[in-house]
């Protein structure tokens, strides 16, 4: 039995890894925070270049554009099913992609993979981990990962990832972290002396789990050839976003100012706002009582009003904004509200959405396969056995397109004319059904095949068969 190794057990080739990843994602910071501001609508006119007096900070107005464009593209991103291809029998097939929907519904991945695209969206890039259930041997553990919270180096000529490194802090502000490798998972604590390995109790901090891979999967946004740290989905985005806020911004100040009509009098003095006992009176009253109720006389006093500012421009602007928002992010013009009528038909709802629907397959194409890649790592801790060669991990996804049950029905049904072109459960499929549901329609298939007659008419006839064998 080895001796627990001491916190003092890093290699130099551990912390220099450490080093380059924590000063990788230090770098990345800033960036991230923007990013991060602009989709939560926490920007500031500040942030863009204006300087904004105290007095009219009441007045910043920000659109949030960036959330609307993110979040509509991750709520069509929904996976379906899971297939493995190559199998050499249609029953081992379903047997292995049974197996691995289990996992995927044991760590609840149908809800975090909303989140892995909001931020590989948001970041560029984001994270997957897979490791040993402590708690569940036959379920290893499949999480999603902050990018603020993590880095990996990449050997580019081999397109793998050397290690990874995820880090933060604790409730009570200690700073610890995880240096994923190849053959082992190391537990990491910053101490006096820089960072070092973490023992609790009887566990010296290290995992010896010879995987031979990084438990590890990066997924990178609008990935480019060489490029390791994809790119927001907001870039395009943020530039529109403050030119609109500036317009909207500058449209509050002059709603107060220049669209209300101002008035102007001439032939009075302060001396002329006050009550009956020469009090002065508040600044409302006097604004709409004493102009007209003065004691002056009335030949002295003018009183009239300035032509109030015609605000057209500022709508004109923000509607030319939010046509080239649209244009760059492939929404259509209505999702910005500027447009009320909806498209009528269902051919017209995909043309007007088509660009919005091809982002997202092409979307869900690339996340797939990194799906794929996190299911075969869940599957070697899982059996010790890696997947093999050929018999790759697929992803089905839904229809990114506006769903309309009506017509979705209409179709299936049309396809399950007189050449059905789809099995019961495949129709059910198309449907969208889950196990569960699809359990329950069979059992009721069950009920319903039961002829009460016929089952009446056996009972009858066993009871009969029963009766004379007793009396023989």
């Amino acid at each position: 039995m080895t001796a627990p190794l001491l916190r003092s057990a890093l290699s130099d080739d551990e912390r220099d890894m450490i080093a380059q990843m924590s000063a990788k994602l230090r770098r990345s910071a800033p960036l991230d925070k923007l990013n991060d501001a602009y989709f939560e609508g926490d920007q500031r006119l500040e942030h863009i270049g204006i300087a904004v007096p105290p007095e009219l900070q009441v007045f910043e107005t920000v659109v949030n554009w960036p959330r609307t464009y993110v979040t509509e593209v991750a709520r069509r991103q929904k996976p379906k099913s899971i297939i493995m291809r190559g199998q050499s029998s249609k029953k081992k097939a379903l047997e292995a992609a049974a197996a691995l929907q289990e996992g995927f519904d044991a760590n609840n991945l149908t809800s975090e993979i909303r989140l892995l695209n909001t931020e590989k969206m948001v970041y560029g890039r984001c994270f997957m981990t897979v490791g040993a259930n402590e708690d569940d041997d036959e379920h290893p553990l499949m999480s999603v990962e902050s990018p603020t919270q993590m880095s990996c180096l990449i050997d580019q000529r081999r397109r793998r990832m050397d290690a990874a490194f995820r880090q933060y802090h604790t409730e009570d502000g200690t700073r610890v972290g995880t240096l994923f490798l190849p053959d082992k998972t190391v537990q990491v604590v910053a101490g006096r002396k820089g960072w070092e390995v973490d023992t609790v109790g009887g566990d010296n901090g290290v995992d010896e789990h010879g995987l031979g891979r990084v438990p590890v999967v990066l997924f990178l946004n609008r990935r480019r050839l060489a490029r390791w740290d994809g790119v927001s989905e907001l870039k395009d985005l943020i530039p529109l976003t403050d030119a609109a806020a500036r317009a909207l911004t500058n449209l509050q100040v002059a709603l107060e100012t220049h669209s209300v009509p101002q008035k102007w009098v001439l032939g009075m003095s302060r001396g002329d706002f006050v009550d009956k006992d020469g009090s002065p009176i508040p600044v409302w009253q006097s604004y709409y009582t004493a102009i007209w109720a003065n004691q002056a006389s009335p030949d002295k006093v003018k009183v009239g009003q300035f032509t109030p500012s015609d605000l057209k421009n500022f709508h004109d602007t923000t509607n030319h904004y939010a046509t080239l928002a649209s244009s760059v992010t492939g929404l259509p013009f209505r999702y910005f509200g500027q447009n009320t009528a909806n498209p009528a038909a269902e051919g017209a709802i995909r043309a007007d959405e088509s660009r919005l629907i091809e982002n997202a397959e092409e979307k869900n194409d690339e996340v797939g396969v990194g799906l794929g890649w996190v299911l075969a790592l869940y599957e070697r801790v899982r059996t010790g056995q890696w997947p093999e060669a050929g018999k790759a991990i697929a992803f089905e996804w839904r229809d990114p397109a506006t769903p309309t049950k009506a017509e979705e029905a209409d179709a299936i049904v049309k396809l399950n004319g007189n050449t059905p072109v789809l099995s019961r459960e495949g129709s059910w499929d198309e449907l969208g059904w889950d196990e569960a549901r699809k359990d329950r329609e069979r059992r009721y298939f069950e009920q319903e095949s039961v002829d009460p007659m016929l089952s009446s008419a056996a009972e009858e006839l066993r009871e009969g068969v029963d009766l004379k064998g007793d009396q023989e």
